[in-house]
């Protein structure tokens, strides 16, 4: 069921859907964001284009949980 829904709405967003989406799904989120912004504890932490957020993160925060979901 939840391919299903990341099917559905990667459709939407290549068709030019705008979307806010809050998702630990970081595959998906890499592949359809155009902008990602990183939270933690209700506070916005890093934004960023999903390239380098991915590759070059700004904040420990953000290396840290990176690091925890990319390498397991």
């Amino acid at each position: 069921m939840i391919n299903e829904v990341l099917d559905v709405m990667t459709e939407l967003a290549t068709s030019g859907m705008t979307m806010i989406c809050v998702t630990h799904e970081t595959g998906f989120a890499r592949k359809v964001a155009d902008k990602m912004v990183f939270m933690d504890q209700g506070e916005i932490v890093e934004t960023g284009d999903p390239e380098t957020f991915f590759t070059n993160p700004e904040s420990q925060r953000c290396r840290d949980f990176l690091d925890k979901i990319l390498h397991h």
